[in-house]
């Protein structure tokens, strides 16, 4: 792969969901870019992290970028593997530090629907995937990441269906359920890098990529966004070192960060 390139998206999607990881954390790991982040965050700023498969896999030995959370390299001189409903365990026991999601819709309180989109659960307009693992990940993990694509028809005012929950209805709703862990930290967009406002748990602007205006970012949005006081700082890009790690290193066949054309 070519190191000179101009960092595309993905590969920023990649460096930014990294950053939300720090050192001797344990990762949980699903298919795409959270493995192309994790293993990019274990080969610069946080060595000593533990990744978690989603499969049951722990903590592999170095090797090729799995294609899957099944694929053979999650194994590799592995320590232990385990079923994946005993990976689910390991959150719920609050064995894992961090998590990531991503989402078809997802509301001001980052609750998130990957079941459909329509208001007849029985006949909806469009059905989707469903939970999979990702209740079990949103309800039980210490700190979720939730990633996906900004529009003004993906975040929305209230989501069609919670698939997985968030801050629920907002301020201390989450922990009256009964349910563990701080719920969703970050969301990450190709728009902006938000968080939670601590008391009313909507979401806010915590930083604005390179060109994009506080404006714009509104407009692909279908819920008043939060802004924090004063300046909202810019992104922070990768440095050439790290795209270098990123394509050589990480993911040299572009499994999960190539965009043709690009």
């Amino acid at each position: 792969m070519q190191t000179n390139k101009p960092i595309n998206p993905l590969e920023m999607l990649a460096f930014m969901i990294s950053k939300q990881i720090s050192d001797h954390e344990i990762v949980y790991v699903g298919t795409g870019l959270p493995m192309v982040a994790a293993i990019l965050a274990k080969k610069t700023h946080a060595p000593h992290i533990t990744l978690v498969y989603e499969s049951g896999a722990q903590n592999p030995a170095e090797g090729g970028m799995p294609w899957s959370v099944g694929g053979p390299f999650t194994w590799r001189r592995s320590p232990m593997i385990l079923e994946m409903s005993y990976s689910f365990g390991q959150c719920a026991n609050g064995y894992v530090d961090i998590g990531f999601l991503g989402f078809a819709q997802i509301d001001k309180f980052g609750n998130i629907n990957t079941h459909m989109i329509g208001k007849d659960y029985l006949n909806p307009t469009v059905r989707l995937t469903g939970s999979g693992g990702n209740n079990d990940l949103s309800s039980l993990t210490e700190n979720m990441v939730l990633v996906g694509l900004q529009a003004a028809d993906k975040f929305v005012e209230k989501v069609d269906f919670i698939t997985s929950v968030g801050h629920y209805k907002g301020k201390n709703s989450r922990k009256e359920k009964g349910l563990p862990g701080n719920g969703p930290v970050a969301v990450i967009s190709q728009a902006a890098v938000f968080d939670f406002e601590p008391e009313s748990k909507r979401m806010r602007v915590k930083s604005l990529h390179e060109g994009v205006s506080f404006e714009l970012c509104q407009l692909a949005c279908g819920f008043e966004l939060l802004r924090p006081e004063g300046e909202i700082p810019v992104t922070e890009k990768p440095s050439p070192e790290i795209i270098d790690i990123l394509r050589r290193d990480v993911d040299p066949q572009g499994v999960f960060t190539s965009i043709p054309g690009l």
